[in-house]
């Protein structure tokens, strides 16, 4: 092979890849996940405060518009269903390629999940890789995620996975994902009207100890060892939900590890009180998710936890902000009508359908 002729192959070989990449990007799947993370892929270089890193109760319990709005914090979620622990690592490195936020917060559910309840479904797996850019953090983070090493490559190509997708090609929105940069209104938020429900279980009393799944302590190992090694600021969170004593034994065992790392461990379940949460309004799901309300409460709770004890500087008012402002202005106008919709619902006992049975 001549010269020329070698690059000229390096040339092709770069730009079937590449138009690969770009044709994969616009053909996956669109929906919530799809839109935080090329929501958080489009927001600017070092403008991120505060990410917060976990599966489903992230992005509808933390209302990061509020945040903004109402206490000057800048925070983001990188959040996808069913989150496996052993992606966060992989998820920090990417989250640094473009962020350096002050903090970094882990919400702890998954961690008292088997991982054999979490691999039996490839979407729990495929949330995290699917949304990610084609990078060399990616292919790592599909290693530690994908035991079968003969499954890799649908990961690593997943266009095997979305080609049946390409009538989506001619959709504006899709489009839009050429780069996988498409700014999200409402900042990774998603705010719901369901009412579904519950009532407060009170485990505040157990203080006995029991291990979580083993993978999963070693998950959290990990993370401890990394946010030590680099120096990064991180609190550990569990929000509301319907305890069960089981996971209270676990969630105290969690505590005893992030503590001993030198973290803060924040177990929202001990405040329903100064949350006001009312498990019979505030829910949308019978117990596993809160509603718009719901939210607002909790929105509340955890910026004014980050606040007094993280001291992050408020920058409302200054320029370059805009997006921000208008994420705000249109949560409120969503927060109001949410409000009314779900009153309404309460009063006509229009509850929501029982959720399917999911790993917690």
């Amino acid at each position: 092979m001549t010269r020329k002729q070698l690059v000229q192959s390096i040339i092709f070989i770069a730009l079937f890849l590449y138009i690969l990449m770009t044709v994969t990007y616009i053909i996956r799947t669109n929906g919530d996940v799809k839109d935080r993370f090329t929501g958080f892929y489009a927001e600017k270089k070092d403008t991120v405060d505060v990410v917060l890193v976990g599966s489903s109760p992230v992005y509808p319990y933390f209302a990061t518009p509020m945040m903004w709005g109402e206490y000057g914090i800048r925070a983001y979620p990188i959040s996808s269903n069913l989150q496996r622990p052993v992606a966060a690592i992989g998820l920090l490195e990417e989250i640094r390629k473009t962020q350096s936020p002050s903090l970094y917060i882990f919400e702890m559910r998954m961690y008292t999940a088997r991982d054999m309840d979490l691999t039996n479904n490839m979407a729990y797996t495929r949330g995290v890789t699917d949304n990610m850019k084609y990078s060399w953090n990616r292919v790592k983070t599909i290693n530690a995620m994908v035991d079968d090493v003969s499954e890799r490559y649908t990961y690593y190509f997943d266009i095997f996975k979305y080609h049946s997708n390409w009538k989506t090609m001619v959709l504006p929105e899709q489009l839009a994902c050429f780069r996988y940069e498409k700014p999200d209104d409402q900042k990774g938020y998603v705010m719901t009207d369901e009412v579904g429900p519950c009532e407060a279980v009170d485990t505040s009393g157990i203080t006995e100890r029991l291990p979580m799944p083993e993978f999963q302590e070693e998950c959290l190992k990990s993370l401890l060892e990394y946010l030590k090694e680099n120096d990064l600021q991180a609190l550990f969170i569990l929000s509301p939900t319907v305890m069960e004593e089981e996971k209270q034994k676990m969630y105290n065992y969690i505590e005893d590890m992030v503590n001993a790392s030198g973290y803060e461990f924040l177990n929202m379940n001990d405040y329903y009180e100064e949350l006001g949460l009312d498990f019979a309004a505030d829910f949308s799901d019978y117990g596993g998710h809160v509603n718009g309300v719901g939210a607002q409460k909790c929105t509340a709770f955890l910026s004014s936890y980050i606040v007094e004890n993280y001291g992050l500087e408020d920058k409302r008012g200054e320029k370059g902000f805009e997006s921000w402002d208008m994420a705000y202005e249109q949560w409120k106008q969503e927060f109001a009508e949410a409000c009314e919709t779900i009153a309404k619902r309460i009063e006509e006992k229009d509850f929501a359908e029982a959720p399917v049975e999911e790993p917690e």
